[in-house]
């Protein structure tokens, strides 16, 4: 195979990772959301469905996510190792900024899961609905940086991600504010 064709695995491979990464998050905040909840359920209904959604999480951040993050930083360090001259481009410098941020809170999931298994988490549900939007929000960082590379406006991503993260913001607001 040629070096291209090596490259075009490496980015499959880096992207179906990524792919996995961002649904796993999204369903293990997701799950951390009920967990939460769970408050308010009676005493026998609420240690089933605690111990349910404390092995649910566990599942999904060791059998969905640890695997998906070592998927996306392999591949994405061979992608890197074929091309090295982009580790000098402020582009990949912003989105290797955002990945090591992501990978900081996927590792802080943890610490999440410790504390909602032993009962000592004092975040409510309405925390995890805006923490689950954390990655949306570097996501689009790392998807304007990878696609637009060197032509990207820094100002402008700068300021609709604000934007973004306002409306994201305003969002979580609006629903909260309808339900009570």
């Amino acid at each position: 195979m040629h070096i291209a064709d090596w490259y075009a695995v490496a980015k499959a491979l880096h992207l179906i990772g990524v792919v996995s990464w961002m649904a796993g998050i999204f369903y293990l905040v997701r799950i951390m959301v009920y967990h939460a909840m769970i408050g308010e359920e009676n005493g026998q209904a609420r240690e089933v469905l605690h111990r349910q959604y404390n092995l649910m999480e566990w599942k999904a951040y060791k059998i969905i996510i640890r695997p998906a993050v070592v998927i996306s930083w392999a591949f994405g360090t061979m992608m890197l190792s074929i091309q090295p001259a982009w580790l000098q481009q402020p582009w990949m410098q912003g989105k290797l900024a955002f990945l090591l941020l992501l990978t900081l809170y996927t590792h802080g999931l943890q610490s999440h899961i410790r504390n909602l298994e032993s009962g000592t988490s004092r975040r409510s549900h309405l925390f995890f609905r805006a923490w689950n939007e954390v990655p949306t929000i570097a996501m689009v960082g790392i998807i304007f940086l990878a696609v637009f590379k060197d032509r990207i406006h820094y100002a402008s991503l700068i300021i609709g991600m604000l934007l973004f993260t306002g409306l994201i913001a305003f969002g979580i607001w609006k629903a909260n504010k309808r339900k009570a």
